[in-house]
Formats: C-alpha cells, sequence, structure tokens
C-alpha cells in the first residue's frame, strides 16, 4: 500500500507583480539592475553599510551584496539559469538554506508577470521562523518574509515604468 502524500506544514511564500515591458526586457532589468531597485533598506544583511547589489547570471553564479568597506556578503547561488523564463537560487540569507524561484511569463508584447516562489521552510525551526527576517517581527507567510518579497516586487515593478 503506497502511502499518500503529505501537504508541506509550511507552504511557499508567493508573491507577483505585472510589469509593462516585454519578458526579456523585464528578466534583463531584475538581475542586470538590481542593484539599483533592490530596497537595501531594510532588505540588507546591513541596511546602514550596504551600497550595491550583485547577481552572477550563470549557474552558480552568486547573488551578494557589497558594503561601503568593500566586504561582501553572500545572498544566494544561481542553481538554474533559464533566461529569459525563469532562474532559481539556493538562498542563504535564512538560518537554513532555503530555495527562491523567480519565473517571468509573458502576458503580451508589452507585459510580463513576475512570480516569486520561496520555498523550503520545513529546514527551519518556529524559533528561526521568528527571527530570521530583515523586517521587525521575523515570521514568513502571512507575515514579514510574504511582506518583504511584495516590497521588493513593487520596487522593481516602478523601478521598471
Amino acid at each position: 500500500m503506497q502511502a499518500e502524500p503529505v501537504a508541506s506544514l509550511r507552504p511557499p511564500v508567493r508573491q507577483a507583480t505585472l510589469v509593462r515591458r516585454d519578458v526579456a526586457h523585464t528578466f534583463s532589468s531584475f538581475v542586470s539592475t538590481i542593484g539599483q531597485w533592490w530596497p537595501l533598506r531594510p532588505m540588507s544583511a546591513d541596511p546602514d553599510r550596504a551600497v550595491d547589489v550583485v547577481f552572477e547570471q550563470h549557474v552558480g553564479g552568486t547573488v551578494y551584496e557589497r558594503w561601503d568597506d568593500d566586504t561582501t556578503v553572500q545572498w544566494a547561488e544561481v542553481v538554474a539559469w533559464e533566461p529569459p523564463r525563469r532562474f532559481v537560487m539556493n538562498w542563504r540569507m535564512t538560518s537554513a538554506a532555503t530555495e527562491v524561484e523567480l519565473r517571468f511569463k509573458p502576458l503580451g508584447p508589452a507585459l510580463t508577470r513576475v512570480e516569486v516562489e520561496h520555498r523550503g521552510w520545513e529546514a527551519m525551526s518556529e524559533a528561526d521562523l521568528a527571527k530570521d527576517c530583515a523586517l521587525p517581527g521575523g515570521g514568513y507567510l502571512g507575515g514579514t518574509y510574504n511582506t518583504g518579497w511584495s516590497l521588493i516586487l513593487e520596487h522593481f515593478r516602478e523601478s521598471t515604468s
């Protein structure tokens, strides 16, 4: 007898936004100009010192922030790279590695849906979930991770208009 699949007790955080640009431009802008639009305050390892975000655009590449003294803090490693449709990162800004996937779906010649799915919360304890977020209050679903990705996508959408 085969066991029934068990639904995750910690479902992924999912957010999306619409960008009024074609999919290739939207994807390229997301990764190439991330240092210009990413809200380093408060979405940074050290908002008082962070000055840039760098995205190395290939499998095995890293995403990291650079501080005012040239210190770097790695956020993620790129594990899937499929421009202009998607990329996946092992996210290391949590106490246990989680995974972030961004998908870019063309809805027309000048309209793209950008979707983020942040998953893998099962690897984290309740205490870790309560503290591992840049925004006050911790939490992930319905809390600050959800709010954080919404804020990030809003900043990105505004930067493309």
